[in-house]
């Protein structure tokens, strides 16, 4: 399975994106971390304190949905809030929900989904402050840990905040294990 996890180089919630990074390798996913730049990504704990800094493997200018099997996207209120207008990152998103692959979005990350127009008429739960962006980009909000919706074409994998991270990095790798067969299939022809 190739994962491809999409950030901005400032802002990302440092456990939004690291947790659910190290879930996928150790279920044995491929995972590129494409960010706006191959530059260091600066993540912060809470919005506030500076956090690690990861290597981007890529730019998302530069990779290609059709490479990849799931797509999914960090939280960070200020990564999301440049995220969400990232015109590379929109194409992104809606390339996967159009080919049937999952994507995946936690806490803030759904600001994304919204302005890639993925969300109407999905099941989909988020940071509580996004529900009525959510609720006007034609989504139903819950207030559940995670929240999978696959009625819509692709499975939508969704999650509300950091403490909800082993019950959504659970759920990505579920969710693409479910998939292995078709993956498989999808790299043979």
């Amino acid at each position: 399975m190739n994962v491809l996890v999409l950030t901005t180089n400032y802002g990302v919630e440092q456990d939004e994106l690291t947790r659910p990074v190290a879930a996928l390798r150790e279920a044995g996913a491929a995972v590129t971390v494409a960010a706006q730049r191959v530059a260091p990504i600066l993540t912060l704990v809470s919005d506030r304190r500076p956090g690690t800094v990861v290597a981007a493997d890529a730019a998302m200018g530069e990779v290609m949905a059709q490479e990849y099997d799931a797509v999914v996207v960090p939280g960070g209120t200020l990564n999301a809030d440049r995220l969400r207008t990232d015109r590379d990152a929109q194409r992104l998103v809606g390339a996967f929900a159009k080919a049937g692959k999952p994507v995946a979005a936690i806490c803030h990350g759904p600001w994304l989904l919204v302005d890639s127009e993925v969300v109407r008429g999905r099941e989909v739960t988020s940071y509580p402050s996004l529900r009525t962006d959510i609720e006007n980009g034609g989504g139903s909000w819950h207030d559940r840990q995670v929240v999978i919706d696959t009625s819509g074409g692709f499975p939508l994998i969704t999650s509300r905040r950091p403490g909800d991270l082993d019950a959504f990095s659970a759920a990505l790798v579920r969710t693409l294990q479910s998939r292995l067969p078709a993956a498989r299939e999808r790299a043979q022809s």
